[in-house]
């Protein structure tokens, strides 16, 4: 095993003034401000001496942004206070825990991997998949299912427009797309949810969201906190090397046209060959009982993991840092401390369990080495070949001071909507379909494995097997002893969002009830991952404070808990920011997976009806976007009103009377009623005037309402209005054959060749 020779190194800063100090912070790398760089000089001086690197490395990673969420946490802590009751939610650790049925539970976390990609897209979006796999594993879970809302710039953004030092769009989307592709499918875990986003916002600084859900018995679950005094910390998994060092630092600030050259040390290596065998043999010990507490390391490495693990649990810790296996030789003892290498988890293991836990991981054929002890608090000692390099109060290192940023809302002005033009509205309805925001995601969904472990009963693509269409969310069977199905979407709106952060967020929380409530499901929980600029902006900061009140009030109006989150801050750079970009993964609950519903229509000559109001309003809509309108106000949301819609709609699944049901999103009726109509290789007869709409081109292109269409069994009209009573719903039309007829009170307005437009729709993308 190599071993490095070095030891620490004392870094002068108790005589430094604060020029020096930012100095010394700017040439280590350690991104501390100045009123964090005269918390450390203080805290050095009552202890009567200079700072070793290990320590001052150490204390970087948890005070990042990244790890401390030092900025978001005072509003996080007013928003989400009371959304993860413990009547409902069993562990808010490394991921949210709920319960599913007969003594089990399921885990879900949502994560953004965003500054990575943007220099090395595909190992990038790997170590994404890998962390959300580790936060999953971590309270005793095995993953079941991935999700991942991508956002990049267009597809054919000008290679001479684009900013110094940034990469094409399309070459970051299929680099991120095969690095997804390879990692999950090479472990073994389906990725059954998702979204691609296309905006010149992104261009500069794409993101990468990835989500997990696992499933374990509730006996299995695992705290994220040490247990007793004595307990060995074992590290388990892969070497340690110098990929990934300043992780969370570089995640921490903005990126620069000179990221690619400088900051490429800071993304990691992943290795899927060596997490699969990992997974195995955690989980083998954690049913075995011999795991009392465990963190993965992720951003910060062991410094943060091991420091988290037992501050959780009111302990310190010894660490002998030499011990840990090392992947090359020359390491120093902060890099090692530091280093944000892949594919490792610390477990908290009783020290009677030690050697036989050592035997399982050896079989397993994984490397795991017993690299310290849990001590009395309050410090953590690290040590190095018999020498102290560290010794600090733990809750100085790990709980960073609040920022309490300030904020200063945006002036945002909304111009009255122009007219929707009424007529050609045939080539409008074209010009939606086939706009890529709306294009068939299915060759991005074709390269990943949806169906590995064999869980999934509903797939992402809904429909024929010949003319498959987007459906709303995956249905997956955690347990083939039970008829008890998961439904799992994603959704996010950062169109919306631009123009009203809080109508749009809720919005967004709108969209993945309406997803659930389409395939059959009651929601149950979401995970949010919440990506911005810098937090350093006071508009910033007013952004991401409406943002967590409309999640957080949407949220509780449909009875969501939110167990679970992470955010994304310094998003952006060479003069641009994101617009504020939440996105969710959410889950609903299915008591039989033989009533899940699917987008397709099924029957010509089958009722088609259209549930909700419909509302004008167009801002954030594609149709305003493709028409470069101006800023527009959001359609006002309405959270309580769609749970009552939802619960009646769910009433009549329950009764077999709903044969097919899409919600209405980006694109409108236009674009929901086509994807309908490709899943089933069928055709439509509707008359846009059920809308209460004043013309058809409004009725076809507005997004907003909370609404449905949904395919009824025939004959079972009078049965689906009296299970639906005083929710909004209209006859819209019903399903023919392959054509698509659009009429305005009786009047045919446009005849749509369903035909020829399916084959531009599925592969129009292009992309991977």
């Amino acid at each position: 095993m190599p071993r490095a020779p070095s030891a620490a190194v004392s870094v002068p800063i108790r005589r430094a003034g604060l020029t020096e100090l930012e100095r010394i912070s700017h040439e280590r790398g350690l991104g501390f401000d100045r009123a964090e760089l005269g918390r450390v000089r203080d805290y050095f001086r009552r202890e009567g001496r200079d700072p070793t690197d290990v320590e001052l490395a150490g204390l970087a990673q948890s005070w990042s942004e990244h790890c401390s969420y030092k900025s978001s946490r005072p509003l996080l802590r007013r928003a989400f206070r009371d959304l993860h009751p413990a009547q409902r939610v069993l562990g808010t650790g490394d991921a949210g825990v709920l319960p599913f049925d007969d003594g089990y539970a399921y885990a879900l976390r949502i994560e953004s991997h965003n500054h990575p990609l943007a220099v090395e897209p595909y190992g990038g979006a790997a170590t994404g998949i890998g962390g959300i796999l580790r936060d999953v594993l971590a309270v005793g879970a095995k993953p079941i299912a991935l999700t991942d809302p991508l956002f990049f710039g267009p597809l054919d953004f000008p290679r001479d427009a684009l900013p110094p030092g940034v990469k094409s769009p399309r070459y970051l989307a299929e680099g991120v797309v095969a690095g997804i592709r390879d990692y999950g499918n090479r472990v073994g875990v389906p990725t059954v949810s998702g979204a691609v986003y296309l905006d010149p916002s992104y261009v500069v600084n794409p993101l990468v969201n990835v989500g997990c859900v696992g499933f374990l018995p509730r006996a299995r679950l695992r705290p994220n906190r040490a247990r007793a005094i004595g307990d060995r910390l074992v590290l388990v998994g892969g070497p340690t090397g110098r990929d990934g060092i300043g992780g969370v630092s570089f995640a921490s600030r903005e990126l620069t046209e000179r990221s690619e050259t400088e900051s490429r040390s800071a993304v990691q290596l992943g290795n899927p060959i060596l997490k699969e065998p990992l997974i195995h043999a955690c989980l083998e010990v954690f049913d075995r009982g011999w795991v009392q507490g465990l963190k993965d390391l992720g951003g910060g490495g062991l410094a943060t993991a091991s420091g988290e693990l037992v501050h959780a649990g009111g302990f310190g810790s010894r660490i002998d840092l030499d011990r840990v296996p090392l992947r090359e030789t020359g390491l120093a003892p902060w890099e090692v401390w530091v280093s944000e290498s892949q594919e490792r988890m610390i477990l908290d293991v009783r020290p009677k369990d030690v050697d036989r836990l050592l035997d399982v991981f050896r079989r397993w054929d994984v490397p795991a080495t017993p690299i310290g002890d849990v001590a009395r608090g309050p410090y953590e000692t690290i040590e190095w070949n018999g020498e102290v390099v560290g010794h600090l109060r733990l809750a100085f290192r790990i709980d960073a001071v609040e920022r309490r940023r300030p904020r200063s809302a945006r002036r945002r002005t909304y111009a009255d909507p122009p007219p929707v033009p009424d007529d050609d509205l045939g080539s409008l309805v074209r010009e939606l379909v086939l706009a890529p925001d709306s294009l068939s995601r299915e060759s991005v969904l074709r390269v990943y494995d949806h169906e590995v472990q064999g869980r999934t009963v509903v797939k992402p693509l809904h429909g024929r097997p010949d003319s498959p269409s987007h459906g709303d969310a995956a249905v997956i069977q955690p347990r083939p002893e039970s008829p008890a199905g998961l439904a799992i979407t994603t959704a996010a709106q950062p169109w919306a969002c631009r123009e009203d952060p809080l109508e749009g967020t809720r919005g967004v929380v709108e969209e993945a009830a309406r997803n659930l409530y389409a395939v059959g499901a009651r929601p149950d929980a979401l995970s949010d991952c919440l990506n911005f600029g810098n937090p350093e902006d006071p508009s910033v900061m007013a952004d991401f404070a409406a943002v967590t009140t409309g999640l957080a009030s949407a949220a509780r109006a449909l009875g969501f808990v939110v167990p679970s989150g992470n955010v994304s801050f310094y998003n952006g750079g060479l003069s641009s920011n994101i617009p504020p970009s939440p996105s969710v993964l959410a889950t609903g609950r299915i008591e039989r997976i033989d009533r899940a519903v699917t987008s397709d229509l099924k029957e010509v000559g089958a009722p088609l009806y259209l549930v909700g109001p419909s509302r004008p309003e167009l801002g954030g809509s594609l149709w305003a976007r493709r028409t470069a309108a101006p800023a527009l106000r959001v359609p006002p949301s309405n959270p309580g009103a769609l749970r009552r819609a939802g619960e009646r709609l769910l009433r009549a699944m329950r009764q077999h009377v709903v044969r097919a049901a899409h919600d209405v999103s980006d694109g409108g009726l236009a674009v929901t009623l086509c994807e309908m109509a490709f899943g089933g290789s069928l055709g439509f007869s509707v008359d846009v005037a059920a809308t209460g709409l004043p013309g058809p081109g409004l009725a076809l292109v507005a997004e907003g309402g909370s609404r449905f269409v949904v395919e009824i069994r025939p004959g079972a009209e009078r049965a689906f209005e009296r299970a639906m009573g005083p929710i909004p719903h209209a006859v819209l039309g019903e399903v023919t054959e392959r054509t698509g007829t659009i009429r305005w009170s009786g009047r045919s307005v446009a005849s749509l060749p369903l035909d020829s437009l399916y084959p531009r729709w599925r592969d129009g993308l292009g992309l991977p």
